[in-house]
């Protein structure tokens, strides 16, 4: 499978393992990490939030976890390979198992998979995966995060109200939430929610990826400037 190239990193991949994909880049590209220091995703893949937020932030340090061993590996090459190995670790685990090593995260992000309930035939990383959903992050994420920390995740925009609602069960509070369109005019397809220990007023913000038919909108090319090789036309 051909690598996917950006500025600053590569990404090769892996047929056993998650794609780069559109979810994966604008979580990388519009979540929090300006204060972050101590940073975990959960469901690393091939490593490409890791890398994005690592680019993003020259002081964070980032553990990616994922129960897939093939995606562990893979993403622990992609790292070694990039300008900021020295930050980045791999981790091969299950979420629901794992315990930090005396520590606290100030960030912890995700792109959790999300099936068709109807889907009967899931392939083996979605069988691996399937019980890794928002409600499970932020759950476990509410002994890991550190006071001042944040969670951030990328959803189908329907899951957005009950997953809110399951964070303020843990005390844990949106302060973003980013409507994310996947081209104008069109229907509302995904969240990235933000959630602090801290209640306070929620900041939204509109985000549309194309502005027609595969024409990247003004405003994702900005958004990726610092990451892609591409023109302003999906190839």
């Amino acid at each position: 499978m051909k690598p996917f190239r950006f500025q600053q990193f590569q990404i090769n991949q892996h047929t056993q393992v998650f794609r780069v994909g559109t979810d994966g880049l604008l979580l990388g590209a519009i979540c929090d990490v300006s204060n972050a220091t101590n940073a975990l995703e959960v469901g690393g893949g091939t490593g490409l939030v890791s890398l994005m937020l690592a680019q993003r932030n020259p002081q964070v340090k980032i553990t990616a976890l994922d129960i897939n061993a093939e995606a562990s590996e893979l993403a622990g090459q992609n790292f070694q390979n990039s300008p900021f190995a020295d930050r980045l670790i791999s981790v091969h685990g299950d979420f629901k198992d794992y315990v930090p090593q005396d520590e606290r995260f100030n960030l912890i992000v995700s792109n959790p998979p999300y099936f068709d309930e109807n889907t009967s035939d899931k392939d083996r990383i979605a069988r691996q995966t399937l019980e890794l959903d928002g409600k499970l992050i932020i759950s476990k994420s509410a002994s890991m995060l550190s006071a001042d920390g944040f969670v951030s995740l990328i959803i189908p925009a329907e899951h957005a109200s009950d997953l809110e609602a399951h964070a303020g069960a843990h005390q844990l509070f949106p302060v973003r939430k980013v409507n994310i369109y996947g081209i104008a005019g069109g229907p509302l397809k995904r969240n990235i929610l933000e959630f602090s220990r801290r209640q306070g007023e929620i900041t939204t913000e509109e985000f549309i990826i194309e502005k027609s038919p595969r024409k990247y909108s003004d405003q994702y090319l900005k958004l990726t400037e610092g990451f892609h090789v591409f023109s302003d036309s999906l190839s």
